[in-house]
This record gives C-alpha cells, structure tokens and sequence, in this order.
C-alpha cells in the first residue's frame, strides 16, 4: 500500500513567534512545517536555529529567493550564510534539527548539501516554474537528482486549468512516491486534494487567513484538506465528483457533497476545479476521471450543447446544473427546481404552495428554476426584474403575471407577498465589501436606512415589510443578507439558501450513484423532523 503524502503547512509570518502561533493553530492537521525564512525580519533570522525545537515536529528550512517567488533580496553569499547558521551545532537529538532543506536546482554549495547529510536533514532539490507549465515531468524530476539522495521537487502555478490538465496527465507517469510536485495558485487546488494520484510525498497547505499577496500559498489550509476532503483517505480506487465554474467563490457544496459520502460510507470525493470556460472544465473531468461534476455560474447555458442527453427539466429551463458521466457520454439535468421545491416545502411545512401568491425576485437561471417549481407547486406568481424582457420570457412560459424591479412595481409586489423568492446574487457581497474598508468606517453591517436606499445591497430596498411574508433567499453566504436582515426585523419568516444547496446535492448524490432508495430514505428522515 502506497505511503500518504505528508500535510505540510507552509509558515510566512513576519517573526518566529507568529509562525509558531499559526502552527499551533493548524497543528493537529500537519505533518510537517516550511519556515520560510525569506518572509521574516532580518533581526528574526538570527533565531532561525532553534526553530524545529520550539515547533516540536519535522521542520523545512526554506530560503526562497524573490525570482522563485519568494521575499529573499540579499544575494546568495548571505542566503549561504543563513541556511549554515540554521544547521550549524547540530544536536544529536536530531528531531532539534531541521528534518530537510530546500535548495533550488540551480544554487549549488556542495559544503552545504554535505554538511546536511552529515546531520541528517533531507535535501529537497527545487525546480521553479510559475510563469510557463513544466513540459515532460518524469524527466526533469530524474534531472533534479544528483546525486541521488535528493528528493526532487516541481513547483509550478498553472494559469488555467488546461495547464493544469496538462500537469494531470504527465504525473500519471510518476511511479514512485519519492518526489514533491507542489502545484500552487486557486488552479492548482486540485491537484493538493489530489496529492496522492500524483504521488507526491508531501502536500503544501497555507493558513488562507492570513491577508498576504503570498504565491507561496496554495489556497488551502490543513483543516480543511483533512476535515472536508477527508485528504488521508483518498487513494487509488476513491471516485473522484466535483463542481466547476468561475471564479468559484462563495461555495459551501463541497463541504455539503463530502458530508453526504461519508455518512453514506462512499470512498468518494467531491472536489472544486475553477475554470474559465465549460470546454477546459469537461477536459479535466475526463482525464481525471471525474464521474460528475455540478455546474455553476457562468455555464449553466454554456455546457448544454457539450452533453451527448438532456434531461426534461434541462430542456424545460435551458440550463444544466449537474453532468453525469455514464459510457463516456456526459448526461446533463437541472436539479434546482426539484431542489427548490423540497427547499420551500421544508420551509413553508406545506406539501404544496396552493393557495399561495408568490413573486419571484430575479431574471437568471434560478429564477426560471424558481418558476417551474411554483409551477409545479401549483402556486401562483409574478416574476420581478430590473431588465424586464427577461422577466417576461420566464413568466409567459409558466403563464404567471411579470413586472419590471422597481419602486413603481409595489403594489404588484404586495399583493404577490405571499413568499418572496430571492434568485439574485444581491447583497452576497455585503459584508466581504464591509470588511475590505469599501464603507465608511462609522458605517454599521446593519444600518437599515442606508441598505433601503441601495438597489446593490436590496433588491427589493424601496418594498416594507409588514411581517406576514415568508421570505426566502437563495444566498447562503452570508447566511443573512440585508434583505432577509430586514424582513426578519419586521417579523417575517426567513430562510436562506443554504437548504436548496443540500436538496441539491442529495439529488445530485442520488444520480451519480443510482441510491434511489438509500437517498429517499435519508429525505424522509431529514423532512420528517
């Protein structure tokens, strides 16, 4: 059985006593801790040497220099002198000395490599490339040893993920486990989660929260590779699910997709890959062998013409919200208004939405979800949005009433307010531009009275509530925008969208893995509370 790859957190704190705050605090995930040397003050530097004894597990030594995308500006007779200092008076209990030393291909002090065998630190043998992808992996790792005792490694950051595609292909020729392959940059997450189908010996984890423009970061952090990617059990046979879009912010699915394999006892897992077009996500797919993958923002239309079959909710809506991969052909279907419809129910504690006036927030593909599941719901609706044609095409299709988003539209609104279905991606940002200093700072999360007089943070900003409306926003994240903030306020039953996304995935579960029945059984335990 093939080893695991070592979980190691790569430290860039300014001082000693901040990287061992940041290992502490990711220390039960790791394996292994990179101090970068380069990211801290000179006065810090002189008390590199005793760091391995204050971390209390194995230690890289790395001195990165700033053409390899490090912070090392001094030269290399003074990184010499530094990666000495760091390894000089070793001690015999060797775990108080650095475990490895990371040196690049090109930096040779033959003293240097020596006197690290000599104290029994491993020499890690770096090659760079984070302008240009690496071309033809299983070679340029043979050239990185020397002398043989190395342990080579490639660092490279793919700019797409047809680059990283590339990068996939080639580490299927790597047989053994004796190397490092370090893929950075928000493309490169995949192939971290994915460390052990590459047969890397060492995956490089960051802390995500540190705010620094840091390429030594591979968008990850330890916790997370192990607590939502379960990284330690992944291997040969795991079945590999996904999502794609871009740029893929603001996703909770993979963490609601891998909750759902484990309780399942499934060896899957459902990983994120961001691309810039549907054609390089559906090439990743296959030569990863991803089974299938759930389809966001902006190819929901896109990937339709891609897939060999449709679904009739596909063809209804036009839009695709999952691929399955069944003989090599891809099947496209919608689950978001089946998802939606479970969502509202669940909310509502209602088996339809008879009797019930509803209006519709938003023109995009969730809106049009949003409709069939009224629909089919057998409630009615007025479907709202500031580019009104839009609004119309949706209505007319399901026979509902349409109007433009705007003050003048209020009556219309009141009497639709039964349930107000909010399908836009207003007010998601809300709080990330709050923290990025873009408001004033005497400006507070929840100042009503701004928030009413701003279209970009309430959709429906100019609307009061008078408390009888059941008010549902697919956004998630935050958990409460300021539309659901205010109606909660004024005493209206709130929900967000965090529920649409588990239906989803459970359908989505359920086609991939054709447990119809275990998956229905799992719907009425969760209704039934």
């Amino acid at each position: 059985m093939a080893q695991r790859p070592k979980i190691c957190l790569s430290l860039t704190g300014k001082t000693i006593a901040e990287d061992l705050e940041i290992l502490n605090k990711f220390r039960n995930w790791i394996d292994i801790a990179e101090l970068r040397v380069d990211y801290l003050t000179k006065d810090e530097r002189l008390y590199v040497r005793r760091f391995p004894e204050k971390a209390g597990l194995p230690c890289i030594l790395t001195i990165r220099r700033r053409i390899d995308g490090g912070q090392f500006l001094e030269g290399e007779a003074s990184r010499t002198t530094l990666f000495a200092r760091a390894l000089a008076f070793a001690e015999q209990d060797v775990t108080k000395n650095f475990a490895y030393i990371d040196l690049e291909s090109d930096f040779s002090v033959p003293s240097l490599h020596d006197a690290a065998l000599a104290f029994g630190t491993s020499v890690i043998r770096t090659y760079h490339s984070l302008n240009a992808p690496v071309k033809n992996l299983v070679s340029k790792f043979n050239e990185l040893r020397f002398t043989g005792y190395e342990i080579p490694k490639i660092t490279c950051m793919p700019h797409s993920l047809s680059e990283l595609t590339k990068v996939m292909k080639e580490a299927k020729e790597l047989r053994d486990t004796n190397h490092i392959l370090s893929v950075l940059g928000p493309f490169g997450i995949p192939a971290t989660i994915l460390a052990s189908r590459t047969n890397s010996c060492i995956a490089y984890t960051c802390d995500t929260a540190v705010g620094n423009d840091n390429p030594a970061c591979n968008n990850i952090d330890p916790r997370t590779l192990d607590e939502i990617y379960d990284f330690n059990s992944i291997d040969k046979n795991t079945e590999i699910y996904g999502i794609t879009g871009f740029p893929l912010d603001n996703s909770d699915s993979s963490v609601v997709h891998n909750r759902i394999y484990k309780e399942f006892g499934m060896n899957a897992v459902y990983i994120p890959f961001r691309s810039k077009t549907i054609e390089e996500a559906m090439e990743f797919a296959e030569e990863t062998n991803i089974r299938g993958f759930s389809v966001t923002n902006p190819f929901k239309k896109e990937i339709v013409p891609n897939l060999r079959q449709i679904s009739e909710k596909v063809g209804d809506t036009g839009v695709c919200s999952i691929a399955v991969n069944r003989g090599n052909d891809w099947i496209g279907y919608n689950t978001e208004p089946e998802g939606l419809q479970k969502a509202l129910c669940e909310f509502l504690a209602a088996k339809n939405l008879a009797h019930r006036r509803v209006s519709i927030i938003g023109g995009g593909s969730v809106a049009r979800a949003a409709a069939l599941a009224v629909k089919q719901l057998r409630g009615k609706a007025c479907v709202f949005n500031r580019t009104l044609s839009k609004a119309k095409r949706i209505a007319e299709q399901y026979g509902f009433k349409y109007a433009a988003l705007e003050p003048g539209a209020i009556d219309l609104l009141e009497l639709y307010s039964d349930l107000i279905i909010q399908t836009t991606s207003v007010g998601q940002n809300y709080k990330k531009d709050l923290q990025a200093g873009k408001q004033a700072e005497s400006y507070q999360p929840y100042d009503y009275q701004e928030i009413r007089n701003n279209p970009e943070n309430d959709p429906i900003y100019f609307y009061k509530f008078r408390g009888h409306e059941a008010v549902y926003d697919v956004i998630y994240n935050p958990s409460k925008t300021p539309l659901l903030e205010r109606a909660e306020n004024a005493g209206c039953r709130v929900a967000n969208g965090y529920t649409l996304l588990e239906f989803q995935a459970v359908r989505q579960f359920e086609l991939y893995t054709g447990k119809t029945k275990e998956v229905q059984q799992w719907l009425h335990r969760k209704l039934e509370r």
